[in-house]
């Protein structure tokens, strides 16, 4: 994986439909909703959720979206799901979009979430089952292409830069480029101005170098903290809490933002269960920094004896 990490340098617009290397993604379409509303379907237009998914999966797991090589037990296991809530017309949709990312820890069976996030309930996308999904950087071809490609950008990003210092620079790079190219299309979700969740919010928290902490959070919390879990517990805690600080630190940079926000909501319950049988002071400094940067979380560590 170090070696992979210094190649990654070299990473080019390499996008072309060969077997994949990267990605495990299971796709899950939900269409129940849809049986409430006016666009109620029949029996048979059931195929349609069925092709939207095999589509899907093949879109991100048979395309080669960087130059490296992974082995099979490297691909980056991921999940994807969306909630149809409405269908204007046989080939135009609106739901939920929710993607998830586990990582592995070193020498361990445990697997740590690395992204979960779910947008709001305004994604719209077309989707014709008798069409093949295309991709390309510089090019915007449809929401849905577009919106996959660029959530496979930033998990690759968000990955690497778990493995290494700055490992994800050049997949935020990516990203960045497709929401350029795609938000002159007027889809809500790639302009600053479609709320705080806009997927623009996401990729500027990690492209911004005012924010560039949040690429050393990574590395210190996962990498020098999960992996060495099982190696130096104690010296593995204190690479975690420095980790905190560094989120404490962005956080005072500017409050609310998006990518503290989501490391807090995926690793909560994880510092919990680390930090519940560590000394006090690991606590107490634990506990100050979540009560700092996310007071609502606060009622989790409620069991702790913070003096």
């Amino acid at each position: 994986m170090c070696r992979k990490l210094l190649m990654v340098l070299l990473l080019t617009a390499s996008i072309a439909s060969v077997c994949a290397q990267e990605f495990r993604c299971g796709v899950t379409i939900n269409y129940q909703k849809l049986q409430s509303t006016t666009q109620q379907y029949e029996t048979t237009d059931l195929k349609i959720f069925e092709t939207m998914k095999q589509t899907i999966e093949d879109f991100i797991n048979t395309r080669r979206w960087t130059n490296l090589e992974f082995e099979q037990n490297e691909k980056l296991d991921c999940s994807i799901s969306i909630v149809l809530s409405e269908r204007t017309s046989a080939t135009d949709f609106r739901g939920q979009l929710s993607i998830q990312l586990r990582r592995p820890v070193y020498n361990s069976n445990y697997t740590t979430g690395l992204f979960n996030y779910l947008e709001n309930n305004d994604f719209y996308f077309s989707f014709n089952e008798t069409q093949q999904l295309e991709f390309d950087p510089n090019t915007y071809f449809d929401n849905l292409s577009s919106t996959l490609a660029y959530y496979c950008y930033i998990m690759l990003g968000m990955y690497f830069d778990s493995f290494g210092p700055n490992g994800g620079e050049p997949f935020y790079g990516m990203a960045s480029t497709i929401v350029q190219t795609a938000a002159p299309s007027g889809m809500k979700g790639w302009a600053s101005k479609d709320g705080q969740k806009a997927r623009y919010w996401f990729m500027e928290n990690h492209t911004n170098s005012t924010y560039e902490l949040i690429h050393s959070i990574y590395y210190y919390y996962y990498r020098l903290g999960l992996d060495m879990m099982t190696k130096d517990q104690p010296q593995a805690r204190q690479n975690i809490i420095q980790s905190l600080r560094y989120l404490q630190q962005l956080h005072k940079k500017r409050a609310n933002l998006l990518s503290v926000i989501q490391f807090i909501d995926v690793n909560m319950s994880e510092i919990v269960s680390i930090f519940t049988p560590a000394p006090q002071d690991e606590q107490k400094e634990v506990y100050n920094i979540i009560k700092d940067v996310s007071p609502i979380n606060v009622t989790k560590l409620k069991d702790w004896n913070i003096k």
